[in-house]
């Protein structure tokens, strides 16, 4: 178990430090960019650190009913930490500045044309939590004893691409990429693993 405490912020942003991200490329991506939080905040019973995971409103335009870390597109001349804790803000009514900054994981293109920056943050005020219905249906706390599991994840292989595919398993739910391997990367990080993700498939429904 990893208490939502001082010295579990401490080994959690030393995790981060010692990751080193991939580098930008050196050409401008034709991708848009696009940034997500794990914002990492006290579990359900209060004891464990856990990070916030978001299932869509149903009447989105894109991606509804699906389960999302909270983010979303940056803005012109926003960097990606600027644009994750603006959308925390909007999503779940967080507002955190760079100090409860923790680190970046590596981006990961996807498959519908956007380059997501993942942004690991503090939340210490988890009272302060309050979904927007425009965008959230709910929000769930998942401790991360639960992704630390040996069977949380699973790949598997599918015809239409030659990738791996991978599904984190979530209360009878399979939550895939780009959530999932984001999700994965921060596993590995915990365990001071450097593991890269960008080669991990989504399945073909959330290719567009």
């Amino acid at each position: 178990m990893r208490r939502f405490d001082d010295a579990t912020r401490r080994n959690i942003a030393e995790a981060c430090a010692a990751f080193a991200r991939l580098p930008d490329a050196a050409e401008p991506s034709a991708l848009k960019r696009a940034a997500v939080v794990l914002a990492l905040t006290a579990s359900n019973d209060g004891d464990d650190t856990a990070f916030l995971l978001t299932l869509r409103a149903s009447h989105l335009r894109a991606h509804r009913g699906q389960w999302a870390l909270p983010g979303g597109r940056c803005d012109a001349g926003e960097t990606p930490v600027e644009a994750a804790l603006r959308e925390l803000k909007e999503e779940l009514g967080l507002e955190l500045g760079s100090g409860e900054v923790l680190g970046m994981l590596d981006d990961y293109p996807t498959r519908s044309g956007y380059l997501i920056t993942p942004v690991v943050v503090w939340a210490p005020d988890s009272t302060a939590i309050a979904p927007n219905a425009d965008e959230v249906a709910s929000v769930h706390r998942i401790a991360l004893a639960t992704i630390e599991h040996h069977d949380a994840f699973d790949f598997v292989v599918i015809p239409e691409s030659a990738r791996r595919v991978i599904r984190f398993h979530h209360q009878g739910s399979l939550i895939h990429a780009p959530t999932a391997a984001l999700i994965y990367q921060f596993r590995e990080v915990l365990a001071g693993r450097s593991t890269r993700v960008t080669e991990l498939e989504q399945p073909v429904f959330a290719w567009k």
